[in-house]
């Protein structure tokens, strides 16, 4: 009978023991974030508040599109392309419901992280590793744990989405989704809607949406925000909601989105 060396036996149990503190390793991470997003979900606000690394804006200091508009007076000047009024046939609007929607949409022009709302829109990507623009923002802001709880996903698929804690950020949840690179426009609607499922299923009131794949992803601008819009005014019309901010960063997003708010929500 052959009987293994002191070397292999030796070689074998520093494998054992390397394997072994890598799933303790990996075990007392899982444990971290879970605790962790545990604690600071029950936390009254006030003492969420502690936890934030910036200032805050809170939901009633985001303006309705109805106030918007009615502030912003040169909006009115901005007028729809015929590629516009094309697109927006597409879909039919309740027009009993054109005041009451435009009051649970807003544009917000600033930093999403900021926000006091109940869940933001993250613009992932497929393995749900921090990155760039808004995603690194928003990974910045809620600290190392909100990476160690995507790790425990295992990745997410174009045009779905998935929910975590938000841990440092104002807001209570993340959603990631993941934008289409190849100008899908069924993956990006899909993007939308499953968030909007998301937000459902877990009974949130207040969201916040970035510009998905207009960034690096060269998804057309103005095509996006038509779908977001198209997404959200459909929604809303079957759907209880508090609100849904767009958050519009840049210059180029905030003219579309105050040019086509006023056929998706017009506000009399």
């Amino acid at each position: 009978m052959l009987f293994p060396s002191s070397a292999k036996i030796a070689k074998v149990s520093l494998l054992s023991c390397s394997n072994l503190n890598l799933r303790f390793t990996r075990m007392a991470s899982n444990q971290k974030w879970s605790v962790e997003k545990s604690r600071i979900l029950g936390l009254p606000t006030e003492e969420k508040r502690k936890l934030y690394k910036s200032d805050f804006i809170t939901l009633d200091k985001v303006e309705t599109w109805s106030q918007y508009f009615d502030l912003n007076k040169g909006i009115a000047d901005k007028k729809p392309t015929d590629d516009d009024l094309n697109e927006f046939r597409k879909i039919t609007l309740d027009s009993g419901k054109n005041k009451e929607l435009s009051q649970k949409v807003s544009i917000f022009k600033g930093d999403i992280t900021k926000l006091e709302v109940d869940a933001i829109i993250n613009a992932a990507n497929s393995r749900l590793k921090a990155g760039g623009g808004v995603d690194g923002a928003i990974h910045r802001a809620a600290g190392p744990l909100l990476q160690d709880e995507c790790n425990s996903i295992g990745g997410c698929p174009t045009g779905e989405a998935r929910i975590t804690g938000a841990y440092n950020l104002p807001a209570k949840y993340v959603i990631h989704t993941v934008g289409p690179q190849n100008g899908s426009a069924p993956n990006l609607k899909s993007c939308y809607e499953n968030s909007l499922t998301l937000q459902k299923e877990n009974k949130l009131k207040s969201i916040a949406f970035p510009c998905i794949s207009t960034g690096i992803y060269g998804f057309p601008n103005r095509l996006a925000a038509h779908i977001a819009l198209q997404s959200a005014r459909k929604y809303l019309e079957s759907n209880d909601l508090d609100r849904i901010i767009f958050c519009t960063f840049m210059p180029v997003d905030v003219d579309i989105y105050e040019t086509l708010m006023q056929i998706y929500f017009p506000t009399n």
